[in-house]
């Protein structure tokens, strides 16, 4: 595990006490998610931070001005405290170690599933009360559409994958041809 990895569950750690003190877990984890997409979804944005030239002072200032009535009072001081320490970078694992931490505390767990072509709502929901058996937590479904699978699923829910797509079964099959 890296240290930026150690040093984001550090960050999202303290955040989520913060957080669920106020009882705003959710709307904590759904304005981070907000921050990083910004953030992420432009380039400029992202020189800019990244940029050791520029005075964390202009950043957070920059910053706190865009971010200003859209986003709450821990999320505003986690993104200075993360500007003034110059740990920028580590705002995209912050949001995955909350997202962890969170869905932990609440018994819930992300799963993104592969298939080749969209779910529908209703098949969304099968997938996730399927898993959520096995798994013995509530999940949040994420369709990702991937028609190299030929047919089937793949979920990944945390570390693990369940590979039930087709391309995956025929892969099985040849791998036990060559035993």
């Amino acid at each position: 595990m890296s240290q930026e990895t150690v040093a984001a569950k550090r960050y999202a750690r303290a955040l989520f006490e913060v957080a669920a003190q106020q009882q705003k877990g959710l709307e904590v984890e759904e304005e981070l998610r907000s921050v990083v997409q910004a953030i992420e979804g432009d380039t400029d944005i992202q020189k800019f931070i990244s940029t050791p030239n520029v005075p964390q002072s202009v950043k957070m200032e920059v910053l706190s001005k865009a971010l200003a009535g859209k986003v709450s009072a821990p999320v505003m001081n986690t993104m200075e405290l993360l500007l003034n320490r110059g740990r920028a970078e580590l705002i995209s694992d912050l949001l995955d170690s909350y997202v962890k931490i969170q869905g932990d505390s609440l018994g819930m767990a992300d799963a993104i599933v592969y298939s080749t072509y969209p779910l529908s709502e209703q098949e969304q929901n099968q997938v996730s009360a399927e898993f959520g058996q096995m798994a013995q937590k509530k999940i949040r479904v994420s369709n990702v559409v991937d028609e190299s699978l030929l047919g089937g699923l793949k979920v990944v829910i945390g570390d693990k994958l369940y590979d039930g797509s087709l391309a995956g079964k025929l892969q099985r099959l040849e791998k036990s041809f060559r035993v």
